[in-house]
């Protein structure tokens, strides 16, 4: 199979963001601090991103304090929820690397990709 082309091939005039998501998320918040950040409408939560970001902070610490170092995996076995994007965000500030995990899988299907992964600690869902 011969690849012919991608959706985008080539120089660009826009130069890469020299930026990071955990940077962009405390811009965001320095800016939106008590406008709301999220709704999550099945589990009746809604935070501002003073809310979120202090949320955020608080995992990104405990991480760190568990003795992750910049660069290691971190599973995530949930559902859609607040506690996810909480994750997501607290993984980026702690330059931790989130692996996604189905929240299906069975015990033997998590174990194998833990391994495979190479996962140093796990969220899970309540």
């Amino acid at each position: 199979m011969t690849l012919s082309g991608s959706y985008a091939s080539g120089p660009s005039d826009k130069p890469l963001l020299g930026s990071t998501i955990g940077k962009f998320f405390d811009y965001a918040t320095g800016q939106y601090a008590d406008r709301e950040a999220v709704v999550s409408i099945h589990q009746q939560i809604r935070f501002t991103y003073s809310q979120l970001a202090e949320r955020v902070n608080t995992l990104a610490k405990a991480f760190i304090s568990a003795g992750l170092q910049k660069g290691d995996r971190v599973g995530i076995w949930s559902p859609n929820n607040v506690q996810w994007l909480i994750t997501q965000y607290a993984t980026a500030k702690a330059g931790l690397i989130l692996v996604t995990i189905n929240p299906a899988y069975r015990s033997h299907e998590l174990a194998y990709v833990l391994r495979q992964s190479g996962c140093k600690g796990l969220a899970l869902a309540k």
